[in-house]
């Protein structure tokens, strides 16, 4: 039998902190209501008592990308709202706001397509795309927010809408780029591309052994003669000497450079990146796209970590050596730093309001702990990076908290200020990053 109404939590109920739990374990949240989500007309329902209540709304698919502690307010959970559908005539695909990218990978493949998914097939494919959404095949394709077609939206109002970008192109552009600051989208159409293999992997140092700036000097030179087929990252982790690590990684210095390539000169295009040192691993080959999730292999266990972003207009070596050893094995805490190099497709202008297209690489830094040490380790290193920074990517603000400066341009920023003030006067989708009438 179909449920009637939707299934909602309180601090006293049982399941309350089951339905909470998420992929980001470091914050605490205690929303007065949760509302367990499997259908629009669950979303709509939970809207509208938030509204008529005067409480704000906040969104969980996964839990990747809290901004924080929360108290109070609705919290509305995707996760039962999971469904994909394909349709390999038009090269799309309806993924529903619970759905992860693992999935919708895994149902695109038989078709020999592909979605712009992230590097963790754990994410959420909803909330990633709305911020942008940074994938492994970037440089070629641009952000998967380009490949939107619709989306299904609760707005303020308590209203189901269908956004296009020809039904009402104002919403359709804040919508993907503003991540949950304008409702609750319940489905996404989103255009999938022609790949069925790849050439990726990634090679890695000993840090300890080879110099991390002279490599990161050799990546940045690199990256000035590859196409825009090819995407790629720099990826830095000290892994501490635990228990429990792998061994072949307890208590390493790993510095490594991620690929990720449609063509069929790989090998050749990669050389140059071989002859940076002696390798300690190299898992560079051909592979289905169902298993492009291993060039990066993130960890698929929920932990507590806080982090941001600097999308930069140049990559000044010398400093990012700095940061590099800022975030290195003698920091005091666990710190992972990431350069993804950017370009390419994702330097052209599309009809949404993700930001800083301009930049040539973002620096990811994600702390391991709590959120007071990471930003004693975190702020020094970003401030090094100031004179070449743009601002900062939505994807990557974890547990940031209020702190929404650099999260977008003058002009993307007041746009999105004044859209705010007529689809959402009262601000009720404010639990998550985004953007108020009065930014």
């Amino acid at each position: 039998m179909n449920r009637t109404q939707p299934l909602t939590f309180h601090p006293s109920d049982p399941g309350y902190e089951e339905e909470l739990a998420g992929f980001q374990t470091g914050f605490a949240q205690h929303p007065a209501v949760v509302y367990g989500v499997a259908s629009a007309d669950d979303v709509v329902a939970a809207v509208r008592y938030a509204g008529d209540a005067g409480l704000q709304v906040g969104v969980q698919a996964t839990g990747h990308g809290m901004p924080g502690d929360s108290e109070g307010g609705v919290l509305v959970t995707t996760r039962r709202m999971d469904g994909v559908r394909v349709d390999p005539g038009a090269r799309t695909v309806r993924v529903q706001a619970g759905a992860r990218w693992g999935q919708v990978v895994a149902a695109a493949a038989p078709y020999g397509l592909a979605p712009l998914n992230g590097s963790a097939p754990s994410v959420g494919a909803v909330s990633y795309t709305l911020s942008g959404g940074l994938g492994i095949l970037a440089r070629e394709f641009g952000y998967a927010a380009d490949h939107v077609r619709s989306l299904d939206v609760v707005t303020a109002d308590g209203r189901l809408r269908r956004v296009t970008r020809q039904s009402e192109p104002d919403l359709y552009w804040a919508l993907l780029g503003a991540g949950h600051a304008f409702g609750v989208v319940t489905e996404l159409e989103i255009g999938l591309v022609p790949v069925r293999t790849l050439y990726g992997g990634s090679l890695a140092f000993d840090g300890r052994e080879v110099d991390p700036t002279a490599l990161l000097r050799g990546y940045e030179e690199w990256t000035r003669t590859v196409p825009d087929e090819l995407t790629s990252s720099f990826a830095a982790v000290p892994y501490p000497d635990l228990e429990g690590m792998p061994p072949h990684l307890r208590g390493r210095y790993v510095v490594s450079v991620r690929v990720a390539y449609t063509g069929t000169n790989g090998e050749q295009l990669v050389g140059p990146l071989r002859k940076l040192g002696p390798l300690l691993a190299d898992s560079l080959r051909e592979m289905p796209y169902a298993e492009s999730h291993t060039i990066h292999s993130d960890p698929p266990n929920p932990h507590a970590y806080y982090g941001d972003s600097a999308v930069l207009s140049e990559l000044d070596v010398a400093r990012a050596g700095e940061v590099l050893a800022l975030a290195g094995p003698d920091a005091p805490g666990m710190c992972v730093v990431q350069i993804n190099h950017l370009g390419g497709a994702m330097a052209r202008q599309a009809a949404n309001s993700v930001p800083y297209r301009e930049g040539r690489f973002l620096v990811r830094m994600l702390a391991v702990g709590d959120r007071e040490s990471a930003r004693a380790q975190l702020d020094p290193a970003f401030a090094l990076l100031a004179p070449e920074s743009l601002g900062r990517a939505l994807n990557f603000a974890f547990g940031a908290g209020d702190r929404t400066e650099g999260l977008y341009d003058v002009e993307t920023r007041k746009r999105l200020a004044e859209l705010k003030s007529r689809y959402d006067p009262a601000n009720l989708f404010r639990a998550n990053y985004g953007v108020t009438s009065a930014c």
